[in-house]
């Protein structure tokens, strides 16, 4: 059986991340995302929905410092080594009523969630949108009023949809796509600034 290619072995930001000490080249899109849109700082309380391999969570810990937190939480275990400041919890990213629920409210949320692919588009777009909408429905609950949201999605039919259910619960939302995402990549982020107080759940 022929082996598969993996496209990021050999990839100029990989090599890039790696020899920063991060687990992924993931970071560099958290990284435009943040200074586009002044995401994260210190004192902040972070979120990060399916955290693993862990480079999201390495900067986020990095720019909140000492005086924040930051919980990241995978179903599969965050094997990197992590500052004090942040909680690890393997588990359901999405189980609002879980252990994560303890450390509410948050400033921010961040989602890098995406399916494993079926090999079905519609079928994998489906996944990711029903992977947003729950990180989206999290960050509803456990967000602060006036706290953000990020969450990656692969484009579809339901984008509009997707898209109103964040400007219900927000003041701005914002359609991004870091410089970092593959050319032949159908996924863009979507951005909740300043969650509104009471806003509605969305709907899945």
């Amino acid at each position: 059986m022929a082996r598969r290619h993996n496209p990021y072995v050999g990839d100029p930001a990989t090599r890039r991340a790696r020899s920063a000490g991060y687990a992924a080249r993931s970071v560099f899109k958290l990284e435009e995302l943040d200074r586009r849109l002044g995401l994260l700082g210190p004192r902040r309380r972070v979120l990060d929905l399916g955290a693993a391999p862990g480079s999201w969570t390495q900067y986020a810990a990095a720019r909140v410092g000492r005086s924040g937190r930051v919980i990241a939480v995978d179903l599969v275990p965050i094997a990197i080594e992590l500052p004090a400041w942040v909680t690890t919890l393997t588990g359901d990213a999405l189980d609002i009523e879980g252990a994560v629920a303890q450390f509410a409210p948050f400033d921010v949320v961040l989602s890098d969630m995406a399916p494993k692919t079926s090999g079905s588009r519609v079928r994998d777009q489906e996944l990711s949108r029903e992977l947003f909408v729950g990180a989206l429905e999290v960050a509803s609950r456990l967000g602060r009023p006036g706290s953000s949201f990020i969450g990656k999605l692969f484009m579809s039919q339901a984008f509009s949809q997707v898209r109103e259910a964040v400007a219900g619960l927000y003041t701005r939302c914002r359609v991004m796509r870091p410089a970092g995402t593959r050319p032949n990549s159908a996924e863009v982020f979507l951005a909740g600034l300043e969650l509104r107080l009471g806003a509605p759940l969305p709907g899945r």
